[in-house]
């Protein structure tokens, strides 16, 4: 089992989440670590991996720089890989950790997050006008990003509470949490976003709301766009469908935009980008990707630079 143990720098790590032979999920994964070196970050990258993630797979991420560590499933009826990501409050070797979804990008240097006032849970608020028919929020038509939700209509009732995207948030790592979470998890009832709802829940006092710059979700582009301003943008999340640039094609709705492709050429120059790659890498001994090209099908840029970085190990 492929083990990189280093110590940890100040005590500060960015932290993603890999589960099982998810070639998508492993070249956000890649993509993620050169971009936080692309913006010159002082922390690295931890990937919390399940027991399912491949030998190979790992020396892939070690190759890269990443700091890869096992934790155990949260076992549970269902959504056992999402209620998995509650592990990353084990890791108390960190005092404060950002988590980044492998589906998002960084492209402004966000090490000052690292410094926000200890005890708080700091997150984007998400977007309720696509996919969350199911939400009381869409029911009645409110969403939080609205830019005078405090105005909202007193006969479609109270308020709704905040509800953060947890692609991104700032967090202490704390075995005492992670006890509180799975207890609160085990008397929860099963609902549709899983450990999003749940952090939700739990976290829903000591939240902090973020500008949607820190974590723009594609859909704020076409739903909100008065409170986007692309030029302050920090972090990128590609949750819309299609808009994931390793499959990209631009013919889902929305993403024939002007700056969708923008946002998935400035992702691709990034992966392409050979002086992000990390220095140490892997001998042709280990026998690491020989497979490579038959597991990954990717739009015909992301296979040559694939191709690219498997001849280079070999």
């Amino acid at each position: 089992m492929c083990c990189v143990i280093r110590k940890a720098q100040g005590r500060r790590a960015y932290v993603t989440m890999l589960a099982g032979d998810y070639d998508e999920a492993l070249i956000g994964a890649v993509g993620l670590v050169k971009g936080l070196k692309k913006v010159t970050s002082q922390y690295p990258l931890v990937v919390a991996v399940l027991p399912d993630v491949s030998e190979k797979d790992r020396k892939l991420l070690a190759s890269h720089g990443c700091i890869v560590k096992e934790i155990e499933p949260v076992i549970m009826a269902s959504y056992v890989t999402d209620y998995s990501k509650l592990r990353i409050w084990e890791l108390e070797e960190y005092d404060k950790m950002i988590y980044l979804d492998v589906f998002v990008q960084v492209f402004e240097n966000i090490d000052h997050m690292f410094d926000y006032p200890d005890s708080y849970f700091y997150a984007t608020l998400d977007c309720f006008c696509e996919s969350w028919s199911h939400s009381p929020q869409h029911k009645i038509g409110y969403c939080q990003q609205w830019p005078n939700m405090d105005q909202m209509d007193p006969t479609l009732g109270p308020k709704p509470p905040l509800y953060f995207n947890a692609d991104m948030f700032v967090f202490e790592p704390s075995w005492v949490t992670y006890r509180d979470l799975v207890k609160t998890l085990q008397t929860s009832r099963t609902t549709a976003f899983a450990e999003q709802d749940l952090l939700n829940v739990f976290f829903k006092d000591k939240l902090v709301a973020l500008a949607p710059h820190y974590n723009l979700l594609l859909p704020m582009l076409w739903r909100h766009p008065e409170a986007v301003e692309l030029d302050r943008v920090k972090v990128v999340n590609y949750c819309a469908n299609g808009s994931k640039p390793w499959t990209y094609t631009g013919k889902e709705e929305n993403m024939e935009r002007e700056d969708v492709k923008m946002l998935v050429n400035k992702w691709e120059e990034i992966y392409s980008d050979d002086s992000l790659d990390y220095k140490e890498t892997l001998t042709s001994a280990d026998g690491v990707f020989r497979d490579w090209r038959c597991r990954i099908h990717l739009r015909p840029i992301c296979c040559l630079i694939i191709r690219a970085s498997w001849e280079a190990l070999l």
